[in-house]
Formats: C-alpha cells, sequence, structure tokens
C-alpha cells in the first residue's frame, strides 16, 4: 500500500518548521541584543540553577569581603592609636627616670608632673578614638558611648569585655579591636606576676631594690608582709598577721620567703613595712595619677624622699608592664590583619574562578551566536519559500 502524504500535513510541517525556527531566530536576537546566553531559565535549566548558586556563593564572597574591610580599618586604627599611646608611654619612663634624680628642685619636679597631666589627657583622648563612623575602638560591643570618663577617684571604664569575632571567609573568623579593658585598665604591675611596695608612712630610708620569685622554693600565691623591728632585724607576716619567718638583715641583702625574694636599700627604720605578693592590676591613669601625685609632694626629709623614689621606681615598673600590655595588643592585632590579608587572597581567587565559571554558563559566543543567526536566518527565508510554494500547490493550478 503506497503511503500518502496529504496537502494538510504538509502544510502543518512546513508551518512547524517555521514556527520553530523564528522561536529559534528570536532567541538568538535576545541573546544578542543582551550579551547573555541564558535568557530565561527555560533556556537551560541545569545551567541557570548553577548559575544561581553561583551568584549566592559571589554574594556572600561579597559580604565576607564587606566584613574584613571593616574589621581591617578598625584594626589598622588600632594599630596606630596604640603606636600613640605606645610613644606617651616611652616619654613618661623617660620623664620619670628624669624625675628619680635628687639633684631636682621640687620646683623642676613639678614642671615634669605638669608635662605627666598633659600625657594623661592625651592617653584618654587616644583610649576614646573612634572608628571613623562614630564607633568607639576599644568599648568592646559597647561601642556608642565613650568607653573612658572621669571620675572623682580617676578614670572608669564604661565599655563592656566583648570581643567581636568577624567572618571573614567561610568558618574563618577574626577578632576585632581589643576591649579597652584589656589594654588601658587591666594592667598587672610590678614585674606582671609579683610586687612588692613600701607602706605609707614609713620613717625610714628603706627603698625597694627588688623583687621577685626565688631560684629555690614554690610559691602559692601568697602575699607577705616585711616588717623591720630594729638593730637590722626583720619578721615575716602572713595573710592572716601570722609570723612565718624572722631574721637579720643588711642593705641590698635578698630576704627570702615562700618562694619570693625582697631586696631593700637604704635603713628602715623599726615599724616600717614592706609588702610582697601577687601583682594586683591597675588602670594606666592610676600610675599616671601616683606618678604625678609623687613629684607633686614636697620632699624635704631623708624619709620623704625614699618614699618619693619608691613611688617613681614603682610606676616605672607599672609603666613598663603597660607598654608590654600595648605591644601585646597590638602584636594580637597584627595577626588578625595577616589572617584578614590571607584570607583576602583565597577569598579573590575564588572570585576569579566563580566569575570565570558563570561567564562560561551565561555569556554569549558573539561569533559563534552571529553564525548561528544567519544561518537561522536563511533556513527559515528558505522554509517560507517552500511555504509560499506550496500554497500555490493544488489540482486545478495544474490543469490550467
Amino acid at each position: 500500500m503506497t503511503d500518502r502524504i496529504s496537502t494538510g500535513m504538509m502544510f502543518s510541517q512546513s508551518l512547524s518548521s517555521m514556527l520553530a525556527r523564528q522561536k529559534q531566530l528570536n532567541t538568538l536576537q535576545e541573546q544578542l541584543a543582551t550579551g547573555q546566553k541564558l535568557v530565561t531559565a527555560k533556556d537551560d535549566p541545569v545551567a541557570a540553577g548553577t548559575a544561581v548558586g553561583l551568584d549566592r556563593t559571589l554574594a556572600e564572597l561579597e559580604r565576607f569581603g564587606k566584613n574584613a574591610n571593616t574589621v581591617a580599618n578598625r584594626l589598622g586604627l588600632q594599630e596606630n592609636v596604640l603606636a600613640q599611646a605606645g610613644d606617651y608611654m616611652t616619654r613618661v619612663n623617660e620623664l620619670a627616670i628624669q624625675a628619680n634624680n635628687d639633684s631636682l628642685s621640687d620646683e623642676d619636679r613639678q614642671a615634669i608632673a605638669a608635662e605627666l597631666r598633659s600625657i594623661r589627657d592625651g592617653m584618654l583622648s587616644v583610649a576614646n578614638s573612634t572608628d571613623g563612623s562614630g564607633r568607639y575602638l576599644f568599648g568592646g560591643s559597647a561601642d556608642d558611648v565613650a568607653p573612658f570618663s572621669r571620675t572623682a577617684s580617676g578614670v572608669a571604664y564604661n565599655g563592656d569585655q566583648t570581643q567581636r569575632r568577624v567572618e571573614i571567609a567561610p568558618e574563618t573568623f577574626v577578632a576585632d579591636a581589643t576591649p579597652g579593658s584589656e589594654i588601658f585598665m587591666r594592667v598587672r604591675t610590678g614585674d606582671g606576676t609579683v610586687d612588692a611596695q613600701a607602706a605609707a608612712g614609713n620613717a625610714g630610708t628603706g627603698v625597694v631594690a627588688g623583687y621577685g620569685r626565688s631560684a629555690s622554693g614554690s610559691w602559692g600565691g601568697e602575699a607577705y608582709q616585711v616588717t623591720f623591728t630594729g638593730s637590722g632585724s626583720y619578721d615575716v607576716l602572713d595573710g592572716s598577721g601570722a609570723t612565718v619567718a624572722s631574721g637579720t638583715w643588711a642593705s641590698g641583702q635578698d630576704i627570702s620567703v615562700g618562694g619570693l625574694r625582697l631586696s631593700i636599700e637604704g635603713q628602715p627604720a623599726a615599724g616600717d613595712s614592706f609588702s610582697i605578693g601577687p601583682a594586683p592590676t591597675r588602670d594606666v591613669f592610676s600610675t599616671l595619677d601616683n606618678l604625678i601625685g609623687a613629684l607633686e609632694t614636697a620632699t624635704t626629709t631623708p624619709a620623704e624622699q625614699a618614699a618619693r623614689r619608691n613611688a617613681l621606681q614603682g610606676a616605672m615598673r607599672d609603666v613598663a608592664r603597660a607598654s608590654e600590655q600595648m605591644i601585646d595588643a597590638r602584636a594580637a592585632g597584627g595577626a588578625q590583619l595577616a589572617t584578614i590579608d590571607n584570607a583576602g587572597e583565597v577569598r579573590a581567587a575564588n572570585d576569579v574562578t566563580i566569575r570565570s565559571t558563570l561567564s562560561e554558563l551565561r555569556d554569549l559566543d558573539y561569533a559563534e551566536a552571529i553564525t548561528r543567526f544567519q544561518m537561522e536566518s536563511t533556513a527559515l527565508q528558505t522554509a517560507q519559500t517552500v511555504f509560499t510554494r506550496m500554497q500555490g500547490l493544488s489540482l486545478f493550478n495544474l490543469l490550467r
């Protein structure tokens, strides 16, 4: 049996071919107009889904980049501010050494105290630095209020202890600026572990010459008081007031007890006492105030001069600890900045890779698209010509 193709079927097939080519031509026109292969998701559902996922990843990388820039700016400002604070502390140490000279007059020391007051005010201003957007650097998470303020008793910290952690890459976090309480307020005195002080009101000329943990023996964190009883004799009392040791002493000789050692120079009077034990914390501003107070106190007697030397030497030790704490904060910030730089390099490489993949998925190859457009245009014109000719085919036309 011979297969027959009706005229209707021929018309239908020809029309379908033209419509398909017209549709393809329209798609190519849209692609050429937009420069995109994926004009709509239905053009390539798999590629479109992949592109959406990559867009999300790019948005996340952008968010990480903004986070990194924000925290890097704050850490960079912290570095600059703490460098300035360190310069202040260096000058304080120079002035304390200069002031610890018996040849200076009270007027000379008053002038040094005046400069120290200016430094203290500058230090307070530095501690209240902002990041340029009105947020305070050293307030912890409470960065909308000045973290430090003057009070009747000194300087108070108004921030909190929270150090923000900011995500700068997937599962990679860096610490924001250090809370000011950790830099300016909670500074260990003495050598950072042990501190020794002369009692206020000592009548002799005894001056703390050195102290620390002794080479032999173990120290459990106890505090002791060394009281001189006269004729080079002394008693050592523990925290409860019980005598735990006694002995004779010569100027500069170590007194050892409970794993600690204490060296006193000069001549303590009977009843004079010195304490040694765990180093407490003190804020930088109190250290400066103590130093200023020592310099502004007139000294005429040998005992007053010894008290001033004790105050100055204690302040110099505390200044050294404060400087170390600032250096530690700068080092920690530098480590965070290094982490940010490393994460930035990885983030930039990922960004390039993702954008390259997106380009392969979306960006149009104009040369290829133009060639296809020309081919489809030619094919459509041919189909239209054939269809037009088919419209003229009929039995009546053949009989004419």
